[in-house]
């Protein structure tokens, strides 16, 4: 089942068991997916909701991080639920050592050498990793393996 259907689903089940909090972030959710078809003037593939519901999350993120810096023990209580709701619908996290060995592949596939490479293993990782990992884990771990290769060469 493609993740707007799971998303109509789970927005009727939540009507019906009256969960208002389950209910509005699945709403949030939807209306993102909406607006970005509407902006694209075409249904979107399962990869591109992934990529959606992966920037919602990184500014629920944010706002958690804002909210616990304001003290604002109710609020990041309240982000923190509706980004568990969230990350129901997006594919399972990569783990540290699963983003090494793809960074690895994505560089040895490439043939890249320094730093300057970056950029180029970024754009071939983009699919694999959206929704699965945050883009600063990624971009840390590229930086840190091609430094790595660099200074071997040196």
């Amino acid at each position: 089942m493609d993740i707007k259907t799971r998303l109509e689903e789970d927005m009727k089940q939540a009507a019906r068991s009256k969960d208002k909090l389950r209910l509005s972030t699945i709403r949030l959710m939807r209306n993102a997916i909406t607006n970005a078809e509407l902006e694209k003037g075409k249904e979107l593939d399962d990869g591109a909701v992934i990529e959606i519901l992966g920037k919602l999350s990184r500014q629920y993120e944010d706002s958690i991080e804002a909210y616990k810096r304001g003290n604002r023990a109710d609020l990041v209580e309240k982000e923190t639920t509706e980004l568990d709701i969230l990350k129901e619908f997006l594919p399972q996290a990569l783990s540290p050592e699963e983003i090494a060995e793809m960074v690895k592949g994505a560089i040895e596939g490439l043939g890249a050498t320094s730093v300057k490479d970056m950029g180029k293993v970024m754009q071939e990782l983009k699919s694999e990793y959206v929704g699965r990992a945050s883009g600063r884990d990624v971009s840390e771990e590229v930086k840190r393996q091609l430094a790595a290769i660099s200074a071997r060469a040196s």
